[in-house]
């Protein structure tokens, strides 16, 4: 069958160099795609109108990647059903914050339970074999597991930067002897591009918006 919509030539050549471009891994960027009024299929990385019907295309992004810095962490849809369960007594066990965990998980796989980083990091809360050890955690991508490891983690580096969200995210990303040594956020691109998106997703997660 012939598909008559007219496509939006300059948005879908971004899409398509950006998908090229993009390390080819774990958990996946959103591109967003749309018909509007006049029949025209537009493709964006910014959300189209709340009235305007629409699908989610993926393209690989893995969590700290700086090409990602295209995708509008401020308009990516939020994910508030998935693991509820885990999540929930993940956070309560641990004295974590639900929306952080949310945050964490989005960040980092965007709930992709078998994201695999190029570093080594796996699941959901992407998890290094190191960090998978000292936690205990037997299988990264049994999702129960996972949520549980790494929360428990996030616990310690809460802990550890006096509930500092911004330091134990850095820390999640860079390690906490990175964060020490430089008294803050490691003046590293994808840390400071991974703190930014962890503070944006988790504000929005405790808002709901």
């Amino acid at each position: 069958m012939l598909n008559h919509h007219k496509i939006n030539l300059g948005l879908l050549m971004f899409v398509s160099m950006f998908m090229l471009a993009a390390t080819p891994v774990t958990s996946k960027a959103e591109v967003y795609k749309w018909v509007d009024k006049d029949g025209v299929v537009n493709l964006s990385n910014i959300a189209p109108p709340t009235h305007q019907d629409f699908t989610v295309l993926k393209f690989p992004c893995y969590a700290s990647d700086p090409k990602c810095r295209s995708v509008s962490w401020e308009k990516v849809p939020l994910n508030t059903r998935s693991f509820s369960s885990e999540i929930r007594g993940a956070a309560q066990f641990n004295a974590v914050d639900e929306s952080l965990i949310r945050a964490i998980i989005h960040a980092e796989s965007a709930y992709q339970v078998d994201a695999q980083s190029p570093k080594g990091a796996q699941g959901l809360m992407q998890l290094m074999p190191t960090t998978q050890k000292e936690m205990q955690v037997s299988n990264p991508f049994d999702p129960a597991l996972n949520i549980d490891g790494g929360t428990r983690y996030l616990a310690d580096l809460l802990l550890e930067f006096n509930g500092d969200i911004t330091l134990a995210a850095a820390a999640y990303n860079a390690g906490p002897t990175a964060v020490h040594k430089y008294g803050g956020v490691p003046p590293y691109d994808e840390t400071r591009e991974y703190v930014r998106r962890v503070n944006i997703l988790y504000r929005r997660y405790r808002v709901g918006l």
